[in-house]
């Protein structure tokens, strides 16, 4: 074994004259133990909610929107295929070499496309009013792109593809829409434009006549208390927009590559039509979401930094009680070089200690609260009704990394003041 390293572990398991200094060992070692283990705990739910809240929001949303400066347009079956045909080399992504690291290869590719009509509105049900979005979709395609949710009454999309035109058009509640309606499946509503006919006593909104054919969830209150579908045909009968759609949306291959993509299907299709991906869509929710995960680490770092003090105080106390160990190494040849090497090492002990110590307890608390479930949350608030769990390796790794570096700054001082030691009057005073 290294010298240094033998003297170090020596040091660090020899019983102390004074109990005292191993004590603060201890409390160190368990500081640095309990700072790891939360920071890999609280980043790992704070991944896992960001990535829950990304699945249910890309559950109900595209990935990319294709619209237009003019607003409706037309020519949809031509527009589609262009962007159907729209593909990048992955090494022209910013992370392309991380992808192939990772095992991703071959080209980023559009794998569907769906029209979109869009319109707010007033649903009435003659018991209630309420605001919603209403999407006019293309049952045949939609199902390639998104999901509309959980289908928790009626047949679902089943109806949009059975309309045909004619007769009382149909749609699809969020549930929590059609509570606040007071409608079930099989009622009647109507939906109210402001936009209508001007007659000689004023502007008279359009009303139209909708047939409740399903009631939908997403998981999610903010969707299910404004959100609602009708059939594209439904929709552009509604508008008076013949065969024009508002928009196209897109789904891709590599939800991480859609930066690129949505440059080069701009680029494809030229202006007036203009592009957005979902973390443009979604900017403010994940940047508040990064912006937290960052808060959080910081905050849960100040742990391990107290802990480092302790170590900070464990050695200096250890220099004073071994003045005349030192005196003696070097007496009998150890450079001070070695003296700083033996307590810089002695110092990370107790730092990879604790660490070591805090990612098996951080990694099975995550893979127990995974497991397991024990913990509950409000669903109406979050989203979902336990913690939410997703460990990269990535992050153990950057935490571990950062605390064994904590650490190991907090051993420089001390170890300096112990090369500094002066044999001849730590022999006297001895």
């Amino acid at each position: 074994m290294n010298f240094e390293w033998f003297i170090a572990l020596r040091y660090l398991r020899a019983k102390r004259k004074q109990a005292f200094i191993s004590l603060i060992t201890f409390i160190s070692i368990t500081g640095v133990t309990v700072g790891v283990m939360a920071l890999i705990v609280v980043i790992a739910v704070m991944t896992g909610f960001e990535n829950h809240l990304r699945t249910k929001i890309l559950g109900i949303n595209s990935h990319i929107l294709v619209k237009n400066y003019e607003g409706a347009f037309g020519n949809m079956e031509s527009v589609r295929q262009k962007v159907l045909e729209t593909t990048i080399p992955r090494n022209d992504h910013l992370n392309g070499l991380l992808n192939m690291i990772m095992g991703k290869d071959g080209d980023i590719t559009v794998t569907a496309a769906t029209p979109l009509v869009y319109v707010q509105a007033l649903l009435s049900s003659g018991r209630a009013v309420s605001g919603a979005a209403i999407r006019g979709i293309e049952p045949d395609s939609v199902a390639e792109v998104f999901s509309v949710g959980e289908i928790i009454s009626g047949e679902g999309l089943g109806a949009f593809e059975n309309y045909n035109g004619s007769g009382i058009p149909p749609i699809l509640l969020g549930k929590e829409l059609a509570r606040n309606l007071g409608v079930a499946v099989g009622q009647p509503i109507q939906v109210v434009l402001p936009s209508g006919t001007i007659t000689p006593v004023g502007m008279l909104p359009k009303i139209r006549t909708f047939q409740v054919t399903g009631v939908n969830t997403t998981g999610m209150y903010e969707y299910d208390v404004s959100l609602a579908f009708i059939p594209i045909n439904a929709a552009q009968r509604l508008l008076g927009l013949g065969d024009k759609v508002h928009g196209l949306e897109i789904k891709v291959s590599d939800i991480y590559a859609t930066d690129g993509l949505t440059t080069a299907i701009q680029k494809k299709l030229g202006f007036p039509f203009w592009t957005m991906d979902w973390q443009q869509m979604s900017r403010s929710l994940f940047s508040a979401l990064k912006l937290e995960k960052l808060a959080m680490f910081i905050i849960l770092t100040l742990i391990v930094i107290v802990a480092a003090f302790n170590i900070v105080s464990t050695l200096i106390m250890m220099v004073m009680e071994k003045n005349q160990d030192i005196a003696i190494l070097k007496t009998l040849g150890a450079m001070d070089s070695s003296i700083l090497r033996i307590f810089i090492y002695n110092g990370l002990l107790v730092g990879l200690t604790g660490t070591v110590l805090g990612v098996f307890g951080g990694v099975g608390l995550c893979f127990l609260l995974s497991r397991y479930k024990f913990i509950k949350i409000p669903s109406e608030v979050y989203y979902t009704d336990t913690l939410p769990i997703l460990l990269h390796t990535s992050d153990v790794a950057i935490i571990s990394i950062s605390a064994i570096l904590i650490c190991f700054f907090a051993t420089i001082y001390p170890a300096r003041q112990a090369a500094r030691v002066n044999p001849s009057e730590a022999l006297r005073t001895g």
